[in-house]
């Protein structure tokens, strides 16, 4: 596999990356074997994931997955119940070919704002940069445009609606707390924030789904 780095897929308006277009051209011009992962990859969230998720036979659903190695590691790593989503139906395809060997792994196209599931359907969600893509944006980020915020809060609200009571989101970014935690905020759980790297810090956030929504 190659694996590509952030300098590689840089676009000029970072506003593209928002855009359905923008990944369907990209991984459209990109190798088949080509990997690329936001922030940090299994082998460093490791411990941390194993903590959130100590069942390994869990029901995961992977929030915008892309070319990332991320599913493939973990269930190289016994977690077998991973659902992958993303809406390029480019990446998917290329996924489920070079993932064909690990069949008890789901891709499918989608919407993280629009999830085609029932309330409940997963023990854990996980987002490792996708809500990060929506963010990018040439406003203020102390005072973000009503869009975004309706952007984010579409994902936000479907990820609440289809973790089971008991289950887990969890969430990896390079934002601060001070700018993600009011997207985040929800009656039913609680924010926890684990600090990740020395001279740049990423953070994982975990948010354990203590009631049912509206409940």
């Amino acid at each position: 596999m190659v694996a590509s780095t952030s300098l590689d897929v840089v676009p000029d308006d970072p506003t593209a990356y928002k855009t359905q277009a923008y990944w369907e051209e990209r991984y459209k011009n990109e190798d088949s074997e080509t990997t690329f992962d936001w922030f940090k990859t299994y082998a460093e969230l490791k411990p941390l994931l194993n903590e959130a998720i100590p069942e390994k036979s869990a029901s995961i659903l992977m929030l915008g997955c892309g070319n990332s190695t991320l599913g493939e590691d973990m269930y190289k790593d016994g977690y077998r119940n991973i659902t992958n989503i993303d809406y390029s139906p480019t990446v998917i395809e290329t996924m489920k070919k070079r993932c064909e060997h690990m069949p008890e792994m789901k891709w499918e196209v989608m919407d993280i704002r629009d999830l085609k599931y029932e309330n409940e359907s997963f023990d854990v969600v996980i987002d490792k940069g996708t809500m990060d893509a929506l963010m990018c944006d040439r406003g203020d980020v102390w005072d973000p445009s009503e869009e975004l915020i309706a952007e984010v809060k579409g994902e936000v609200d479907e990820v609440e609606r289809v973790t089971k009571v008991g289950g887990t989101f969890l969430y990896i970014t390079f934002g601060q707390p001070h700018f993600r935690k009011r997207h985040l905020a929800r009656d039913c759980w609680e924010i926890k924030v684990q600090t990740l790297g020395d001279a740049f810090h990423y953070f994982f956030y975990t948010m354990h789904k203590e009631r049912a929504v509206n409940a």
